[in-house]
């Protein structure tokens, strides 16, 4: 376990132990532990804000949005409830749109005066939608596509950020199609080691990358945009082994800004400074750490980083009227901001 990821378990079972009233743990393979929460009791590690009871609710958004929420909602590290807690309360209020845009404005694009939405696991539909820009056909928004954490409309609906959250996360995880074996659903990658050799795959992406043979259109969108002298030094496919969520959504942004409907496409990317296993998880292709990843690609759509300290900080900084200190105090103590 790394030391980020086992320093924040312990961290939540502490947590639990002063704020959550239930003791009854949460089981994962058979055991439980006391940094899960049992699946049916998820809402207790949201903020009381954006709890059934409030206004701004998000189980009732999920319901009235067919929004899933993560499989893994229920662990008290989960990354998921973490974007919640953090970006979701800001959703309804004209001020804490308002919070969240000057801060975009800083750390992401200097362009961005407003903000209009705020989207969990954000999906487009028609023509932008990730099952005809992507070719993932049997998805829905959190399960199953491309959908970021965050869909952040800007702009007055002339821009949008898309952001991937992680928390205690090591990777982006690797590409589904890599070393796959094969199945009822799925013919299985019959030589990997094309994974290996990223400058062939460019040349010749439908017979090179094994997801052209699934359908998916990932390569469709990067190849006309990526930068040969950064991938020559790369030693395989930047999405083979650590980087495959950043790949799709790089792909899917890329898609959008093409389509011409929006002037400023950004993909975005918000973690835990304190992550280093995360932050240097790109090594392996040759990528010293997350902020180069915007090297690889030189199309519309940008590519940004921000950390989740960066925005509390933020707010801590501009919230002269104390609205948010509940809020801020809830985020720091649980999640030791």
């Amino acid at each position: 376990m790394r030391a980020f990821e086992k320093f924040m378990k312990y961290h939540q079972a502490e947590w639990r132990e002063n704020h959550i009233i239930s003791k009854q743990f949460g089981v994962w393979r058979d055991r439980q532990y006391p940094w899960l929460l049992p699946k049916d009791s998820w809402e207790e590690g949201l903020w009381e804000g954006i709890s059934s009871k409030s206004e701004n609710s998000l189980p009732a958004y999920l319901r009235e949005t067919g929004v899933q929420k993560h499989t893994y909602a229920h662990h008290l590290n989960s990354s998921w409830t973490l974007c919640a807690n953090l970006y979701f309360p800001f959703r309804v209020s004209d001020d804490g749109r308002a919070m969240l845009a000057s801060f975009l404005q800083h750390y992401v694009a200097e362009e961005i005066e407003t903000l209009e939405g705020i989207e969990l696991e954000y999906a487009e539909n028609g023509e932008l939608h990730p099952s005809r820009l992507l070719g993932e056909m049997s998805g829905t928004r959190g399960r199953g596509q491309t959908s970021p954490d965050l869909g952040l409309i800007v702009n007055r609906g002339r821009g949008i950020i898309l952001v991937e959250s992680k928390f205690t996360e090591h990777s982006f995880y690797e590409c589904s199609a890599w070393r796959h074996k094969g199945n009822s659903r799925r013919l299985g990658n019959p030589n990997p080691d094309r994974c290996n050799h990223p400058m062939d795959i460019v040349k010749d992406a439908t017979g090179q990358c094994h997801q052209a043979a699934w359908g998916r259109r990932y390569w469709d969108h990067l190849v006309p945009i990526v930068d040969e002298e950064v991938l020559t030094i790369l030693h395989h496919c930047p999405a083979a082994r650590h980087g495959y969520q950043l790949f799709r959504q790089q792909a899917l942004s890329e898609g959008i800004a093409q389509s011409g409907h929006y002037d400023l496409v950004v993909s975005a990317l918000a973690f835990d400074e304190r992550n280093n296993s995360l932050n240097t998880s790109l090594k392996s292709s040759g990528i010293a750490e997350l902020r180069d990843w915007g090297t690889i690609f030189k199309g519309k759509a940008r590519f940004a980083v921000f950390t989740h300290q960066q925005w509390v900080g933020w707010v801590q900084e501009h919230d002269t009227s104390g609205k948010w200190d509940d809020c801020l105090r809830y985020v720091r103590s649980r999640y030791d901001l």
